[in-house]
């Protein structure tokens, strides 16, 4: 059975448990702050802004996942996530600003309304390795950091 941490689920249905921001920042791994540090530049000042406990977490929180209108809508709405909207896809998803963040988003939400909290994280988690090697990977991954052959798996 697969632990649910609840601060990991994005109302968005973007899993922040495959997340490269969350990855790096509970590793540690200053490597690969630095690599994701140009990416998300336009967000943050500096390698240790990238750092986050999870979307909803009372600790660290990435700043575009501070001002995200989904999670304020969701909070408006007093529901979970978007899982249990009948408006989705609304506005705040067709204009998410990071496309492969919004093509996660409009696969992930009816796999979470499908198959509840549970097994929606597991098969996240699951479904967030390379596979020819197995290695772990991170949502927006081109290629597996251990084997290096590309992936897609968003």
């Amino acid at each position: 059975m697969t632990e649910i941490k609840k601060e990991l689920l994005a109302p968005c249905g973007l899993y922040c448990g495959v997340c490269s921001i969350y990855i790096a920042h509970r590793d540690n791994n200053i490597k690969f702050k630095e690599r994701l540090f140009p990416v998300y530049k336009m967000f943050v000042k500096s390698v240790n802004d990238i750092a986050c406990t999870g979307c909803l977490s009372d600790g660290v929180v990435f700043p575009v996942c501070q001002k995200c209108a989904i999670k304020n809508c969701c909070k408006e709405k007093e529901i979970e996530g978007c899982h249990q909207c009948d408006e989705f896809p609304c506005k705040y998803v067709e204009n998410f600003p990071i496309p492969v963040g919004k093509k996660v988003i409009l696969r992930a939400i009816p796999t979470w309304r499908e198959l509840g909290t549970e097994k929606f994280v597991e098969e996240e988690e699951n479904r967030y390795h390379c596979p020819e090697c197995g290695n772990p990977l991170f949502r927006g991954a081109k290629s597996c950091n251990k084997c290096k052959i590309p992936v897609n798996v968003d």
